[in-house]
């Protein structure tokens, strides 16, 4: 199963960080929060990513491009330019970049992808937001529903719009804006859908958050699976520093072994 990851955005309310890179590449314990993720899924056997770059694209392109070489000892022959890999442990991934424009929005940039991700069901997620939700147990509970889509509904950090859930919290009735004390779910990412999504997305500038998913809320398609355990995404500076905080203690989205 292919994972898509959103990672084009502009990143304004991290600017001091975003000037030189996309967000998804801003690092947590020296890597890119982008890889941190790579890593959640390439735990529960899912190694075929496609990167949905737009801002600084050519950032997330050298760094796939000088992956190996920037982490592996080498010998290089520079009159032939053969390499010689003095060690053979790297990430067993297949990594497709692709620049989905700059201006696009996140249904945009999903549906440029859709040559890519066939027709098959595929995984999609944010590129600034981590957790340790179960994606193999997300995605026996979306094969066993019966929708287009089904998104993680995570614990409400504070400050997000909320979603409203039917009684056995298995579907999305809703999307509303929280009030100051509203201690509701949120959409937290983490989808997994079928290829019927890409016909619910105009153009470029949909918002995957927007049009497709009330469509898919009006057609009764969009499901939801709970999680009640850790999730953060990177929004800000201090979110950053949070997230550096719980990687140097300990982080729960570590769900891999090297």
């Amino acid at each position: 199963m292919k994972v898509a990851l959103f990672a084009g955005g502009f990143g304004t309310r991290l600017s001091e960080e975003t000037s030189v890179r996309p967000k998804p590449m801003v690092e947590i314990g020296g890597r890119p929060i982008l890889w941190h993720i790579m890593k959640m899924y390439a735990a529960h056997g899912m190694r075929d990513f496609v990167v949905l770059g737009g801002y600084k694209v050519e950032y997330i392109r050298d760094y796939f491009l000088n992956y190996r070489g920037s982490r592996t000892d080498f010998t290089i022959d520079l009159k032939s330019g053969g390499v010689e890999w003095l060690q053979a442990t790297t990430e067993d991934w297949r990594v497709t970049v692709l620049d989905t424009g700059a201006d696009s929005m996140t249904g945009g940039r999903l549906k440029r992808a859709r040559h890519l991700l066939g027709d098959d069901t595929f995984c999609l997620t944010y590129g600034d937001g981590v957790s340790d939700v179960d994606i193999t147990k997300l995605i026996k509970a979306h094969r066993e529903s019966n929708k287009w889509c089904t998104l993680t509904a995570v614990t409400q950090p504070g400050r997000y719009g909320a979603l409203r859930l039917s009684e056995d919290l298995s579907n999305v009735e809703a999307f509303r804006e929280k009030g100051a004390a509203d201690g509701g779910l949120i959409n937290g990412g983490f989808f997994v859908c079928e290829p019927e999504v890409f016909d619910l997305i105009d153009d470029d500038q949909t918002v995957w958050e927007n049009e497709p998913m009330d469509r898919l809320v009006a057609q009764d398609k969009l499901g939801s699976y709970h999680h009640s355990g850790y999730w953060q995404s990177m929004d800000s500076l201090r979110d950053k520093q949070v997230l550096e905080d719980t990687w140097a203690k300990g982080a729960p989205w570590k769900t891999w072994s090297n």
